[in-house]
């Protein structure tokens, strides 16, 4: 498999269990561009986690395919196969007994890399995930929520692997500490390109990080598979509309920014509350209501003004 990004392709896959007469996931069919996030997300029992793990077969494909680069994963040993993969799931699984600069240099060390090599694929990939140095001599015990979900993800990124799948990872913490790894998952990912499979059932969640969404139906059946905004704008049908929410258009404020609009000159908005250019167009209106204020003061981001914006313009 390549080391940077790696194409992934569903085609017609499908998971039965013995007893059960309605699949698992039933002929399900996409692909996930080499560096892109694809979002899994459904009602429970649309098999979200199921189709994640037949990726890296942790579960048996019935049938229909899954292909990596065009190499399908059945031609793939399986050992080599999911030492190519990251993989980070909710409760993290580090391993208690160990370090975290041994937690992060297990498949490292799997594959046979020189001691000095991991020493320093650990140090650099802690600064990464936005720990300190230190925090390798830590057990995970000794670490807050949000640190072992960063070990987590740290541990996932080590070999440099081509594709990475994600199990609910922030779903276990709390609102504030998951918001900051939501940003910081978006920026590793910005510097790194990786193909990723991202499970959550928090659909704001799946808009604020997914290049693509795949909507799955209860039975494992694809309902809509495109980008946040077009599923937003022009939902499938009814069970799609229903599911991302009837604030849809105030979900799709949080996908542009104000340095996208044609602002208003400066003068507009004297002595005005100050916002910065990125602040999303949902997070702006919200400001615009905390201040009760009618225009906003747009800022770039070393503090010089970029001009004005009024309510009316984001309602409109």
């Amino acid at each position: 498999m390549a080391t940077q990004a790696a194409e992934l392709v569903f085609d017609e896959a499908t998971k039965l269990y013995e007893g059960r007469e309605e699949a698992a996931v039933d002929r399900l069919s996409l692909a996930v561009p080499a560096g892109d996030i694809c979002v899994l997300v459904g009602p429970s029992g649309g098999g979200k986690t199921t189709a994640l793990k037949l990726v890296n077969r942790l579960i048996t494909l019935t049938s229909g395919d899954i292909r990596i680069d065009g190499t399908s994963i059945m031609e793939h040993d399986l050992t080599e196969l999911r030492r190519g993969i990251g993989y980070v799931i909710q409760q993290v699984g580090l391993f208690p007994h160990m370090t975290v600069g041994a937690n992060i240099g297990t498949v490292p060390r799997l594959l046979g890399w020189p001691k000095q090599r991991i020493a320093l694929r650990t140090e650099e990939l802690l600064e990464l995930v936005g720990l300190e140095p230190e925090d390798a001599k830590r057990y995970p015990a000794e670490l807050s929520g949000g640190q072992r979900q960063r070990v987590g993800l740290a541990r996932a990124l080590a070999a440099n692997p081509p594709l990475m799948l994600m199990d609910e990872p922030f779903g276990a913490i709390d609102p504030i500490v998951r918001m900051r790894l939501q940003d910081e998952f978006l920026r590793l990912q910005h510097e790194l390109r990786k193909t990723v499979v991202f499970v959550t059932h928090d659909i704001d969640e799946a808009i604020k990080i997914g290049d693509r969404i795949a909507i799955l139906r209860e039975g494992g059946r694809l309902a809509q598979y495109d980008t946040p905004a077009a599923i937003l704008e022009h939902p499938a049908d009814e069970f799609v509309a229903q599911f991302v929410g009837g604030d849809r258009a105030l979900k799709a404020l949080a996908l542009h920014r104000l340095s996208e609009l044609e602002l208003r000159p400066v003068a507009e908005a004297d002595g005005a509350p100050r916002v910065r250019e990125d602040t999303t167009l949902r997070d702006a209106l919200a400001r615009f209501v905390s201040e009760k204020s009618e225009v906003l003061l747009v800022v770039r981001a070393d503090g010089t003004p970029a001009g004005a914006v009024a309510r009316e313009d984001l309602l409109r």
